[in-house]
């Protein structure tokens, strides 16, 4: 069987495809998510948080007090109590004119007066007005992805939302004669995990007509492919995109992932990855990564840079992916070019070695970039 579609003689650079995919891109408009939504989401301008707790609060269970009428307690010496003691139960508003809180077996009530049998200071037990989020202050910076813990200080401050930018990202798989989709739903889980809104679809055959129909770039920031970018006898991803949009380059100088192909849908930018997964990961972590990255606002990843355990050899006129592993604070390569299963779930980080490069020296400083926290 002919094949549909055909590699170029030239690969595209890697950094000219990724220049491609990036050209006038804007972040995308930020939207004010319910708490659990905006997780993983880019953080945007805040208003001013309120001062939390808003007013002093027991730290713990036991007596509130005034300092001052505890001054020379012990239990040598109890002293006779001017007022009557309130409990308060921990995180409970403190009473007026009570500044600490004292442990229950620190009051003697078994005679006709209550007694005190040690002193505090100002403060002891409390929680002061302010002291966990003081008022006015902005602990949401722009352009930080929120954390789990960012929902504990929203829910603290009484917020029930957070302005996020979260880009929609529709993913289309084309279905493999198997009909397996892993690289759609690992591309899928990775999307979700960066931040994205993923909306996946499967388009109902291999051909150019079925697939230019499910890729639909209208509801969506980013249009993914996974499968069909071959050049196999039933290969037609290319045609497709031809018919939707514009393919700015098919052949990718990128090892795994030279048959990726980068395109637009109007000013969607479109990105077919290969159906093997370690081609499609290549391909999602040094284009698809930078695309969502600029499209969420999100501040530029920042590598770990170490020394290499021992040499990389690359080939000179495509840029190959290497994963590594830290060991005693160095970088130990796992897999160049070609990522097994293995050392994908072993990799701590990874790096591509440039094209006109042909590696690595041991002993040489490298950035990588971390695939765990």
């Amino acid at each position: 069987m002919i094949p549909t579609q055909r590699l170029p003689v030239s690969l595209t650079p890697l950094d000219a495809a990724l220049a491609a995919l990036l050209r006038g891109l804007e972040p995308v408009a930020p939207a004010a998510l319910p708490l659990a939504e905006a997780l993983g989401g880019v953080a945007t301008d805040m208003p001013p948080l309120p001062a939390h707790p808003s007013r002093d609060v027991a730290v713990s269970d036991g007596w509130a007090l005034r300092a001052r009428d505890l001054v020379g307690a012990s239990s040598y010496s109890p002293l006779p109590l001017s007022a009557p003691p309130v409990w308060v139960e921990a995180g409970e508003a403190m009473p007026a004119g009570c500044d600490c809180v004292i442990d229950a077996d620190l009051l003697d009530q078994s005679g006709p007066m209550v007694q005190a049998l040690a002193e505090a200071t100002p403060g002891q037990g409390v929680r002061r007005t302010g002291s966990e989020i003081a008022e006015g202050s902005f602990v949401f910076a722009p352009g930080r992805r929120i954390r789990p813990l960012d929902l504990l200080i929203a829910r603290a401050a009484g917020l029930s939302t957070l302005n996020v930018r979260r880009p929609r990202l529709c993913i289309v798989n084309i279905p493999a004669p198997s009909g397996e989709a892993v690289t759609a739903q690992l591309i899928a889980e990775s999307a979700r995990a960066a931040g994205a809104g993923v909306v996946c679809s499967e388009a109902p055959g291999r051909d150019a007509a079925s697939v230019a129909k499910a890729a639909d770039a209208s509801a969506c920031d980013m249009l993914i492919t996974t499968g069909g970018s071959g050049v196999g006898g039933n290969d037609a991803v290319i045609a497709a995109l031809a018919r939707r949009g514009e393919v700015i380059a098919h052949g990718i100088a990128l090892q795994p992932g030279r048959t990726a192909a980068v395109g637009r849908v109007g000013s969607i930018p479109v990105l077919a990855l290969p159906g093997a997964p370690d081609q499609a990961l290549a391909a999602w972590w040094t284009l698809a990564l930078p695309v969502l990255d600029a499209l969420s606002g999100l501040r530029p990843r920042q590598p770990v840079t170490l020394p290499l355990a021992r040499k990389i050899a690359s080939s000179v006129g495509i840029a190959e992916l290497v994963l590594v592993e830290k060991i005693e604070g160095r970088w130990l390569p796992l897999a160049v070019g070609d990522l097994s299963l293995d050392a994908i779930a072993r990799a701590d980080a990874w790096l591509a070695v440039p094209g006109g490069a042909e590696g690595f020296a041991a002993g040489t400083p490298v950035d990588a970039y971390m695939l765990r926290d």
